[in-house]
């Protein structure tokens, strides 16, 4: 009985002995795509901590889905036509599609723009990707105005993502009657 038990486990570990290590392919990052959301959340949260750095007494700015609508398809048609710039080659602008969703729109409305290139085989990093995109906005005299304009209520940000960039745009607005007579 003794001999057939020293036996099992010298049989096993000699099987194992001839069996080849199955190679494992190296995980492939997430499809950018799926990311954008937590991307536009992240860089909300990031701008609301540089406003009220800039301003503690700066209101927040309330996350609102036109705006957030406008800005997705602002970056969309960024990403289609891989081009960066407030006004889209045909003219249009995030005013345009503003109104054409909102004809009644009547307000100011601010936008910052970025786009940060990435490397297929390493992703889009949710984390740094963010802080690149606020970092480039603080660094910049207009984008960092709009970026902590007291007048500005309410924000929407987009993000999209064609070939190796990713497009961002925030849009910031507020409504006439909010402002004071000084500014309107």
């Amino acid at each position: 009985m003794r001999r057939a038990v020293v036996f099992l486990p010298l049989l096993f570990f000699a099987s194992c002995a001839h069996q080849q290590a199955v190679p494992v392919a190296p995980s492939l990052p997430p499809d950018p795509k799926t990311l954008m959301p937590a991307l536009e959340r992240r860089i909300y949260e990031l701008v609301e901590q540089e406003r009220h750095k800039l301003d503690p007494q700066t209101a927040q700015l309330a996350l609102d889905s036109e705006l957030v609508g406008v800005a997705r398809e602002k970056s969309a048609d960024m990403a289609v036509r891989s081009y960066m710039a407030h006004a889209a080659p045909d003219g249009r602008t995030s005013a345009n599609i503003m109104m054409d969703e909102d004809a009644g729109f009547a307000g100011l409305l601010g936008e910052n723009i970025a786009a940060q290139p990435y490397y297929s085989k390493y992703g889009v990093d949710v984390e740094i990707f963010a802080h690149r995109v606020v970092d480039i906005w603080m660094a910049s005299k207009n984008h960092r105005e709009n970026l902590a304009d007291p007048a500005y209520l309410r924000t929407g940000i987009g993000a999209a993502v064609n070939g190796n960039t990713v497009y961002v745009t925030e849009l910031f607005a507020t409504d006439l009657a909010s402002l004071p007579a000084s500014k309107r």
